[in-house]
This record gives C-alpha cells, sequence and structure tokens, in this order.
C-alpha cells in the first residue's frame, strides 16, 4: 500500500498534471475551430435556406479532406515527441520541413479536387441545381484555403510535439475572430453593414455584394491563412522554439523523412477518416426515417460530439507525453504514463455521462420546442451516457498507441470496429431486424455505435497491453 501511495505522489499525480496542463488548450483550439463551423452555419441561415443548404453540403466534402490532413500530419507530433525526449533537437527542423512539405502537397491535392470534382458528385447526389451551384462557389473559395490550413496543422503539430499547446488555442481564437466580421461583410454585403452601423457608413461600403455561400467560402480560406501565417510567425519568434530554429534553413525533401511521417501519419488520418464516414452514412441510412428521428438524432449527436472534445484533446496530449518518455527511453515509465492516461480518460467519461445525462432536458430544449423531437432525443442520449465510456476509451487507447508509432494496427482495428461492427451492426439492427426482433429504427444505429466503440476499445486495449510491456 506504501509502495502505492509513492508511486502516486510521484508518477501517477504530476503525470496527471501534466496531461491536463496539455489537454486543455488543445480543447480550446478544438472548440475555437468548431466555432467556425458553426458562424457559418448560423450566418448563412440568416442570408437564405439556399445558402445554408449549399454551406451544409459543401462542407460534408471538404471537412473529410481536411481531417484526413490534419491526421496525416498528426503522425509529426510522436516523431517531435521523441526526439525531443531523447534531446535530438537538430534532428526536429527537418522532420518539421518533410511535413511542411507533405502539407503543401495534401493541401493542393486538396484544392484541385474541390475545384474539379465537386459538380460530377453533385450530380450523382441529385442535389437541387441552385444549391450545387452555390456549394460549387463555396467550395471554390474554401479550396484556396486548403494549403493555408494543412501549413497550419503541421506547425500546430510540431508545437504540441514539443509540449506547446497553448499557441494553437490563441491562434485558432484569432481564426475565430477574422471569421466572424469576414463572414459577415461578405456574406451580407453592404446591406447588411447599413443594418448593423446605419445608413451613415460611406456609400462604397453601401454597395459591396452580399456573396452568400460563396462569401462564406472565402471568409473560411481567410481564416485558414491567418492561423497558417500566424502559427507561423509564433513558431519563428517563441522563445519555445529557439533550440529547433525550424524557419533558420529549409531542409529539401528527403524521402527518409517523408516515409517515416507516411507511415506513422497516413494511417491516423485513415481512422479519423473512417470514423467520420461512419457517422455520415448513419445519417443518410437514418434520413429516410423521418424529420422528427432525423432531428432526434442530430441533436443527440451535436451534444455528445460537444462533449468528446475534452476526451479527444486528452487522446493527442496522451500521444505527446508517451512519445516524449519513449524519446528518453524509459520504457516502464513510458507503460505507466500510458495507463495512466487511460485511468484519466474513464473519469472523464464518467464526468460526461453525468453532466449529458443531468444536463439533458434543458440542453435539448434549446435546441427545438418539439415534444415529439425532444422525447426521441433524451432516449437516445440514454443511449450516449453508455457510449461515453467506449468513446473516451477507444480514443485515448489510440493516443498512447500513437505515442509508441504504432498507428498501422490502429487503423485496421478502427476499419473493422466501427465498419463493420458499429455500421454493419447499427444498419442490421436499425433498418434490417434480427430475427422475430422488429427493426429498431434510429435506436439499433446508436446501440450499432456502442457495439463498434465498446469493440474497438477492447481491441486497442490489447494491444497497448502488448506493445507497452515489449516497449
Amino acid at each position: 500500500m506504501g509502495g502505492f501511495t509513492q508511486q502516486l505522489k510521484s508518477i501517477y499525480w504530476p503525470e496527471t498534471r501534466s496531461l491536463m496542463f496539455l489537454a486543455l488548450p488543445i480543447c480550446g483550439a478544438q472548440l475555437a475551430q468548431a466555432g467556425m463551423s458553426v458562424v457559418d452555419v448560423m450566418m448563412t441561415g440568416r442570408h437564405d435556406a439556399t445558402s445554408l443548404a449549399a454551406v451544409s453540403v459543401g462542407s460534408s466534402l471538404w471537412m473529410p479532406l481536411m481531417l484526413f490532413i490534419t491526421g496525416t500530419l498528426m503522425g509529426l507530433t510522436p516523431i517531435v515527441a521523441h526526439l525531443l525526449g531523447g534531446q535530438r533537437h537538430a534532428a526536429i527542423r527537418p522532420a518539421v520541413h518533410q511535413a511542411l512539405w507533405i502539407a503543401l502537397l495534401l493541401g493542393a491535392v486538396a484544392a484541385v479536387l474541390l475545384w474539379s470534382a465537386v459538380m460530377p458528385i453533385f450530380k450523382a447526389m441529385d442535389v437541387p441545381p441552385a444549391v450545387a451551384d452555390q456549394s460549387a462557389a463555396y467550395l471554390s473559395a474554401v479550396a484556396f484555403g486548403m494549403p493555408g490550413i494543412a501549413l497550419f496543422q503541421a506547425l500546430r503539430a510540431f508545437s504540441d510535439g514539443m509540449n506547446h499547446t497553448r499557441p494553437a488555442l490563441w491562434i485558432s481564437l484569432v481564426g475565430l475572430a477574422v471569421n466572424i466580421p469576414a463572414n459577415y461583410l461578405l456574406i451580407y454585403g453592404g446591406e447588411g453593414l447599413v443594418n448593423l452601423f446605419g445608413t451613415w457608413i460611406p456609400s462604397s461600403l453601401q454597395q459591396l455584394p452580399a456573396l452568400g455561400a460563396f462569401g462564406c467560402g472565402i471568409a473560411t480560406a481567410l481564416s485558414m491563412w491567418t492561423m497558417a501565417l500566424a502559427m507561423a510567425y509564433y513558431t519563428r519568434r517563441g522563445r519555445t522554439y529557439k533550440s529547433v530554429a525550424i524557419w533558420q534553413q529549409l531542409t529539401p525533401p528527403q524521402w527518409v523523412g517523408i516515409r517515416e511521417l507516411i507511415v506513422v501519419g497516413v494511417p491516423i488520418g485513415v481512422a479519423i477518416f473512417v470514423e467520420v464516414t461512419l457517422f455520415t452514412f448513419i445519417a443518410l441510412f437514418i434520413a429516410s426515417f423521418g424529420e422528427v428521428t432525423v432531428g432526434a438524432h442530430q441533436i443527440a449527436l451535436s451534444f455528445t460530439t460537444i462533449l468528446f472534445m475534452l476526451p479527444m484533446s486528452l487522446s493527442m496530449a496522451l500521444t505527446v507525453r508517451v512519445g516524449n518518455t519513449l524519446g528518453q527511453q524509459r520504457l516502464t515509465l513510458a507503460r505507466q504514463v500510458s495507463w495512466n492516461g487511460i485511468v484519466v480518460s474513464v473519469c472523464v467519461a464518467v464526468f460526461n455521462s453525468i453532466l449529458l445525462w443531468v444536463t439533458a432536458v434543458p440542453v435539448i430544449s434549446l435546441y427545438t420546442s418539439n415534444a415529439e423531437i425532444q422525447a426521441l432525443a433524451l432516449s437516445i442520449i440514454a443511449l450516449a451516457v453508455i457510449f461515453q465510456l467506449s468513446d473516451s476509451l477507444q480514443v485515448n487507447l489510440a493516443g498512447a498507441l500513437r505515442g509508441y508509432k504504432d498507428t498501422r494496427i490502429v487503423m485496421v482495428i478502427t476499419v473493422l470496429s466501427y465498419w463493420i461492427v458499429g455500421l454493419g451492426g447499427g444498419h442490421w439492427l436499425g433498418s434490417l431486424g434480427v430475427g422475430d426482433l422488429a427493426p429498431l429504427g434510429v435506436h439499433g444505429y446508436w446501440i450499432g455505435l456502442i457495439a463498434g466503440l465498446s469493440t474497438a476499445a477492447l481491441l486497442l486495449g490489447w494491444r497497448l497491453q502488448r506493445i507497452s510491456i515489449r516497449g
């Protein structure tokens, strides 16, 4: 008992404080970036229904691309964390430069896809012509920002790996601060300025055109490049990065460094893409269940997504802590750091579950006054309370494994658990039924989600147990 108490004081409690110190700024940055999407929806919704539909449809195309890029570049975080832990500062700069080259390439490819491939997709999806035209215009503007957001994510992954997570928070808030006025000006034009400030503003400003969805896309691209340039400036001037000096001399593309980032990062990108598509497909499957079901599902999903920000941020911080410790060649401590993070994630899940249940009724009422939607959303949230534990466990187990640079097995487990157990099982229970049991509708899909995430948690826990013992 005395030995455990000593370990609690000397290892687990200090490690928990370090973990939360890293995780909370990450959580703030994630919320700030999510806030940009909320602002886009709110402002275009107030412009007209077509603009809102155009931005919603367009976001469903560029967001998965951005998340794949983000996941791939997240592979830089454990690489930098290992090098920092091992005091190999000279090797960090070329590693970061390889990530910047990959970021530029991925951002350019994403931009080309958004410029050239969206209209055939809209035609295949039978998107109404007016919505398709505005959405294509919106995406053509967002495309200019894709290289910018890719560069930001690469520099953010570098900063996180250096145990410096707060800059991403402040710079994400700067991006949000640019996004709000730019959205207002470009979506509503001169008429919006008159409504806000009155007719005393110069006539030249009053004549500005209202660009709707296209203006929203321009504002998004401006925010992306603002964040990239701000992060570049901060990593150049910040004292924390002096030992690395990543802007001192540019390293040309090197296959060895690029290959390491691809091997570590691409599986992370694929895993995130698989998770995004899981929820996309479920939304498509339940669309035929009617407006009440779709509304209740979206409310429950929106609420749980906000709560998921903390476990996800904890996961990203855990990657850094495990990577730092492994870089120091302290294998036993790395194992303790990993499992301490998992225990913390369980505590966070319990907190989220209690918060979800206690606040469910008032929060749902903020989304809708429809009693039928409220009742159905509350029944879904009863399942989401269970969902919190599996979700928090699986994302933090994956985060610890990323610290070990063990990402390919995580990708395989994610694909099998999400698409086969989660999506396949959910569709079976929700739409097809089991034997004499009638289809469970939207509840079947949420049971499938719980099963898929629980399967992922069990398999990832098995994998972490094996690799942490092996070191």
